[in-house]
């Protein structure tokens, strides 16, 4: 009996050392805390295994400044992790390498400047919320990410993202990017196939890629508020045969594409806050179904008002490309001073030859 009191009380003083251990090496926040704010599923082991096998754990909101370069816990483990709402200013590489089954990662409304590098270790994330921090740029090891689905860079100081990040993201769905200071999407990202959102509001867009008839699955185009800059939208536009709602409101657009009279599943136009001309305001304010009808119209040609152009061949006579003259019947006759020879010449040939006729030179000169 005494030797079974003995074995107890050791084996308590033993449970009690490591959960002590734990309290000095995982300094994240206290136990009784970590117990409140995450799901931990421990598995029976053998005493030798002084690890838990953690799923989801939850520190957001606790004022962390930073995290321990080496945490007892196994980060192997954690599918999912949250991050946000603390003083965070930097990630330690080695606990971003060590995330290996990490599905879902949370670090929105902290101080982070960067993202480490080894965010490319983590093959299996699907969702990365990095909004409210401090990043000018991403790194290009995200890419890396293949089974990223869901990204949130909003109210940061990006200015560009990686150009191939469209080429490699290839499962990702949700990209938004609202309230940084983008100029210019990079050309990749129309490959973004299975895209469904783009939210890049807020921003300071010049211009969108031209081929935007890629993103078959996109049905959410969130453009608005990039005011003085964004001054044109691509034809391309036109063809997203998926989109439900566009806003392109508050910009310095004055004419929307043709195309746009196209999209049959379009549900919500938002085009206010611009100087629109095409459509005409009037046009505008009967709605959506107004809209896409006189976009239509255009496309065929009924409100198509402008000039007729002259023909070009007057200019060209005036230009004395044509040095023929003209007789009573008002057709052409050969010059008195040159043979019927001296037309089948070569050098007489090349005068009427189209590169001659369509040089600038002539063609395009006043």
């Amino acid at each position: 009996m005494l030797y079974e009191s003995q074995e107890m009380r050791m084996r308590m003083e033993l449970v009690g050392r490591r959960r002590q251990q734990q309290q000095q090496s995982f300094d994240w926040k206290s136990r009784r805390t970590l117990r409140r704010r995450t799901t931990i599923s421990i598995v029976e082991v053998d005493e030798t295994d002084e690890e838990e096998r953690v799923e989801i754990v939850d520190l957001s909101g606790m004022s962390i400044d930073s995290l321990p370069v080496n945490p007892t816990i196994n980060l192997g483990a954690i599918s999912k992790l949250d991050l946000s709402n603390n003083n965070l200013q930097s990630i330690p590489e080695s606990i971003t390498a060590r995330l290996l089954n990490l599905v879902e990662l949370d670090m929105h409304s902290n101080q982070l400047k960067s993202i480490p590098n080894s965010i490319g270790c983590l093959s299996k994330l699907k969702v990365l919320n990095i909004s409210g921090n401090l990043l000018l740029s991403l790194p290009k090891t995200i890419e890396n990410c293949r089974s990223l689905e869901e990204l949130k860079a909003n109210f940061n100081m990006l200015t560009n993202l990686p150009d191939t990040i469209g080429f490699e993201l290839i499962n990702l769905k949700k990209l938004c990017v609202n309230s940084n200071k983008i100029a210019y999407l990079p050309y990749s990202t129309s490959h973004l196939t299975n895209l469904r959102v783009l939210d890049a509001r807020l921003n300071c867009l010049r211009s969108l890629p031209d081929d935007l008839e890629n993103l078959i699955n996109l049905e959410i185009l969130n453009v608005s508020q990039n005011f003085q800059y964004l001054a044109k939208l691509p034809y391309s536009v036109g063809f997203l045969i998926s989109l439900h709602e566009i806003d392109v409101s508050y910009n310095k657009i004055t004419e929307l594409p043709d195309s746009i009279g196209c999209l049959k599943k379009l549900q919500k136009l938002s085009v206010e806050g611009n100087r629109l001309v095409s459509p005409p305001p009037d046009v505008v304010e009967q709605g959506i179904h107004a809209v896409k009808q006189y976009l239509c119209e255009k496309i065929n040609g009924m409100h198509d008002k402008s000039p007729k152009k002259k023909s070009w061949f007057g200019k060209l006579a005036r230009c004395s490309t044509f040095n023929i003259p003209r007789d009573d019947r008002q057709g052409f006759s050969v010059p008195n001073n040159r043979t019927i020879d001296a037309i089948a010449s070569p050098t007489f040939i090349s005068m009427l030859s189209p590169r001659r006729l369509l040089s600038p030179k002539t063609y395009f000169s006043k």
